[in-house]
């Protein structure tokens, strides 16, 4: 007698379902089979990943609203000017910019030997920077070489109100 090539399989969800096994070696079909049935079907699979990207999803979106609410005051506590770019481009290079100079703050001058005075500095060459890609640019950047990024920043990520055409 043949080894059977479909199967019932009642799955952990509650669900049955017919699999046709006959692409698997005759010796490796039951085993299949009750792997098979420790998992959900097919549909409620697809369905919770469904949900679970859902899920991540907003949880991502919510995320990103609070970051970019937090840049957004910390810019205006500390009088940053608003960046140039895309939409999508000035919203990620504030908080870019945020993350960055903060970090910064916290590395050279809290934990650093940074004083406060110098740290007013390099804060006033961070206030003419408003291109938003070179804060982004600068996403992964070691907060302690912020000092030396702003001294090799160019002219164009300088905009000026007398542009030259």
């Amino acid at each position: 007698m043949a080894v059977k090539k479909l199967w019932t399989i009642d799955h952990a969800c509650g669900h049955t379902t017919e699999a046709d096994l006959s692409d698997r070696p005759a010796d490796r079909r039951a085993g299949y089979a009750r792997w098979l049935s420790a998992l959900g079907c097919t549909d409620c699979w697809r369905a919770s990943r469904g949900e679970a990207a859902e899920s991540k999803a907003e949880w991502l979106a919510k995320k990103r609203a609070a970051e970019q609410a937090e840049a957004q005051e910390w810019s205006e506590q500390y009088r940053m000017p608003p960046l140039e770019g895309t939409d999508r481009a000035i919203a990620w290079g504030t908080r870019c910019r945020h993350q960055l100079v903060s970090a910064a703050y916290t590395a050279l001058v809290l934990e650093g030997a940074t004083s406060e005075a110098e740290w007013e500095a390099i804060e006033d060459a961070v206030r003419p920077l408003t291109r938003a890609s070179w804060w982004i640019d600068q996403r992964d950047a070691d907060p302690t070489d912020l000092p030396e990024l702003l001294d090799a920043a160019t002219e164009s990520d300088r905009p000026n109100e007398n542009p030259h055409f």
